[in-house]
Parts: structure tokens; sequence; C-alpha cells
């Protein structure tokens, strides 16, 4: 996408989610993860903002990016690898933590995220 330019999904999201998206995603950019933070602490900080804090994506910028559970089935039949890649690298509006994260504790969001299949 070229700048000045916007996708579907982006434009049809109300003005103040916008802004919340915006906002949330600017705080995560700007916070840092020790390296003695807890995956739960991780977990907190960087995914609850958008996936909720069961990863049900149950919050209002979850709701309005219509993100899945990450307790789906279509979230838990991905390979850890998919989901290190997603994590690494973003996907969508979601940013990504390859820089913001080491590959540790980003493997232990992905191990988080197995402990949340029901």
């Amino acid at each position: 996408m070229l700048a000045g330019e916007h996708s579907e999904r982006e434009s049809s999201l109300p003005p103040l989610a916008r802004v919340a998206a915006v906002l949330i995603c600017m705080a995560l950019l700007v916070s840092t993860c020790a390296g003695a933070e807890s995956v739960a602490d991780i977990y907190k900080t960087r995914c609850a903002p958008c996936h909720g804090d069961k990863g049900a994506g149950d919050t209002m910028i979850g709701k309005n990016l219509k993100l899945r559970s990450l307790a789906s089935a279509e979230v838990q039949d991905q390979s850890d690898q998919q989901l290190d890649a997603i994590i690494n690298h973003g996907k969508g509006k979601m940013p990504a933590y390859d820089r913001k994260l080491s590959r540790d504790q980003i493997a232990a969001i992905v191990r988080y995220i197995r402990s949340l299949k029901k």
C-alpha cells in the first residue's frame, strides 16, 4: 500500500477506533522489554491491548479489527513456525516484534498462545 492509501478495513473503522489503534501501536513501539520480564508481562503489555487478557480479541480494538480468538482452531492449527513468523514480522495491522522482543521472548509468547487452547 502506498503512503496515503487506506485499506477498506482501515477506512471502515470508526474514527475513534482508528485513533485508539494508532495510539496503542505507538505505545507498544516506544515501550521496551526487560530481559527478566515474564511471558505474562510481555503478553499483557504487547498483546493484550488488542487480543485481550485471555486472547479472545474482545477489546475495542480487537472487535473493530475482527480478531479471532487465539484459542480458536484456526489459530491453534497453525504451526509454531507460522505463529513465530506472524509475531516476528507482523500481519495486517499487527506490528512486527522482531526488533522489540528477543527470540526467546517470542518463543515464550508462542507457548503462551498454545496454553490458551480450549
